[in-house]
């Protein structure tokens, strides 16, 4: 039975992984190296990579605020609506973005109250990397509050509450005790939005009018391409959107690994998380009858 299943999870992974991978850098380098080069120093392939990786630098820490705020707020306050707060931020999960950058250019577009505002002050949002930004941010913001949730619910506040009653302003008690131990989780959130902002395809496409060399994102510079018949460019610039998913898959594994190896240490330790009780390190750091007061 298991070298059965272990035969079918290889097979799965050949099949729907290393195949694929195998057909985009064969379609890319089929034509030589020479080939692959002269489609990478076209003008839009480079503009779309550079637009994808800025959109990404805008989403990412917008999501890193919105997500600690929010996990923060839902784990360490008790509030009526605090049920729905939570079941509201799955909403991104549920909604197709194709639905999303439709609902997005029926709030923003020109034909729209809020879109003829922006108009008359001389701003556009839809068919502009504003209105790319908006829908990245709104599919991908339920990922950091999500992974930071269910831990600092199990983790618990008890560690905090400690270095509060021994007197810990806000700043040290984010710098020394919340931060390091949301890190890994954090981390994890924060490779899984990157990997969903490189990626997008189906909102932006709808709110960024696909126009080549200003709102053309990587993957709509893919669809372009292919369908224009320019399959060796259209897999050069699928190569890169592979190489990035690799280095972020990596990233997963060793974050996962870590975290793993960190959540095992702390359950065989005294005083981590569970029990309710400071850890010798965060006694030696804010208790000034434990020795020196480092804060």
């Amino acid at each position: 039975m298991r070298r059965l299943l272990i035969a079918l999870a290889l097979t799965f992974v050949l099949l729907f992984l290393v195949l694929p991978l195998a057909v985009v850098f064969h379609g890319a380098f089929a034509k030589g190296w020479a080939t692959f080069a002269a489609a990478r120093a076209e003008v839009d392939p480079r503009h779309a990579l550079w637009l994808t990786l800025l959109v990404t630098a805008i989403t990412v820490p917008v999501n890193v605020i919105f997500g600690v705020a929010f996990a923060w707020l839902v784990t360490r306050f008790r509030f009526r609506g605090r049920a729905l707060l939570i079941t509201l931020l799955d909403i991104p999960f549920a909604v197709s973005p194709v639905i999303a950058g439709l609902l997005y250019l029926l709030l923003y577009g020109m034909n729209s109250p809020v879109g003829e505002w922006f108009a008359a002050h001389d701003l556009q949002l839809m068919f502009a990397v504003p209105g790319i930004v908006l829908v990245t941010v709104f599919v991908t913001c339920p990922f950091v509050a999500r992974e930071l949730i269910p831990f600092m619910q199990q983790h618990g506040a008890a560690e905090e509450e400690a270095a509060v009653v021994l007197g810990a302003s806000r700043w040290q008690l984010w710098r020394r005790i919340t931060l390091p131990t949301i890190l890994w989780p954090l981390l994890y959130g924060v490779a899984l939005t990157n990997a969903r902002a490189v990626g997008e395809f189906g909102a932006v496409s709808v709110v960024s009018g696909n126009i080549r060399g200003e709102t053309n994102t990587l993957p709509l510079n893919v669809e372009l391409l292919y369908q224009d018949y320019q399959a060796a460019a259209a897999f050069a610039s699928a190569v890169l959107l592979v190489l990035i998913a690799l280095a972020l898959g990596k990233k997963f594994v060793e974050i996962k690994s870590r975290q793993g190896r960190r959540r095992g240490s702390c359950g065989r330790s005294r005083g981590c998380g569970r029990s309710g009780k400071l850890s010798i390190h965060w006694r030696q750091r804010f208790d000034p009858g434990e020795g020196e007061h480092r804060l």
